[in-house]
């Protein structure tokens, strides 16, 4: 299935090789992330740790900063389909002492992000508890004029579209539901203001790209390649945002190919909105360290530093987005 997805897409997937091509020019002085489950885990603890740098944040189905206290047991009893205790003080206790130290940015900076939060009234996967917790733990952050929660739709754990995926109210590969919503342009709207109107069929380009190379050491939990989406006004040379989407689990090329990231609708908004949207990519793995679904790292299967600024998958993604406007050239 993904050798024949990639080959149904391969006119759209341009390997970077072409050195003397057009260079991008990204205003790179603030980002935006977002990510769904494990990947809206991801987007969470980058945030805190970047919250200088990161100030638009979406998250779908995810919990709270440092949930899973670097364990994998209480990622699994606290923070996914069971109740959990991380509304207690301890969470915002180790933000503290991280932030004290310098393992991630100063707190107040949070109040000058915007948050556009979201859950599925059917989702089975991530218990309501826990994204009342995440909702808790922005809320003594920032202000919440800032802060947007969305708990009233009949979602399951995936990535509303308009048309696209399983049924809405299911919770199965490839984790995209076909819910007649556009979640994507529901949370762009709010992180961004005013936008241009969506386009029904994107005419920019998937560039394929090597997180090795970009990401450096830190990089080798991650798959070989990533992925980014390129508007032609950002290929032309005019100055672009960039927005860094995290997958969920199951979710990453070596599970279903592109199909996530050409089908939940980010790229139908960024084509007409100066945006490049980075799709990090994470790898499958059966021994250590231990990730068989290709989730990110959001309770420590990397290192114990993994939700702050000296995380592995923090620092490669951090060096893969200062790489782009330097290293990512486009071909003609």
């Amino acid at each position: 299935m993904i050798k024949t997805s990639l080959l149904i897409l391969g006119s759209l997937i341009s390997v970077i090789t072409n050195l003397d091509a057009a260079q991008l020019n990204l205003d790179t002085q603030k980002i935006a992330v977002s990510g769904l489950s494990s990947g809206g885990y991801m987007a969470n603890q980058f945030h805190i740790a970047h919250s200088k740098w990161v100030d638009k944040v979406g998250i779908i189905a995810a919990g709270p900063y440092y949930c899973a206290n670097n364990s994998i047991k209480e990622a699994l009893e606290k923070c996914v389909n069971k109740s959990t205790e991380t509304t207690n003080k301890h969470l915002f206790h180790q933000a503290n002492n991280y932030a004290q130290s310098g393992d991630i940015d100063p707190l107040e900076n949070i109040a000058n992000s915007k948050v556009w939060l979201l859950r599925g009234i059917k989702d089975k996967t991530i218990a309501p508890e826990v994204n009342q917790a995440l909702f808790t733990q922005y809320q003594n952050w920032l202000n919440e004029a800032h802060l947007k929660f969305i708990t009233d739709q009949a979602f399951g754990h995936h990535f509303p579209t308009l048309a696209n995926g399983t049924k809405c109210d299911v919770s199965e590969p490839p984790f995209i539901g076909n819910c007649n919503y556009d979640a994507a342009g529901e949370m762009l709207s709010y992180l961004y203001g005013s936008l241009a109107p969506r386009v029904t069929e994107t005419t920019g380009k998937l560039q394929q790209f090597d997180q090795h190379s970009l990401g450096g050491d830190s990089a080798q939990s991650l798959a070989k390649d990533g992925f980014a989406y390129i508007p032609k006004t950002c290929q032309q040379g005019e100055m672009c945002n960039i927005h860094v989407h995290f997958h969920g689990c199951q979710q990453n090329l070596e599970t279903i190919g592109t199909q996530y990231i050409t089908q939940n609708g980010i790229n139908n908004w960024a084509d007409n909105n100066h945006l490049i949207v980075i799709y990090p990519q994470t790898k499958n793995s059966i021994f250590m360290p231990l990730n068989p679904q290709g989730c990110w790292d959001w309770w420590g299967y990397t290192d114990d530093k993994y939700a702050t600024k000296k995380g592995q998958q923090v620092m490669a993604i951090k060096n893969i987005v200062m790489s782009f406007s330097s290293k990512i050239k486009i071909g003609e």
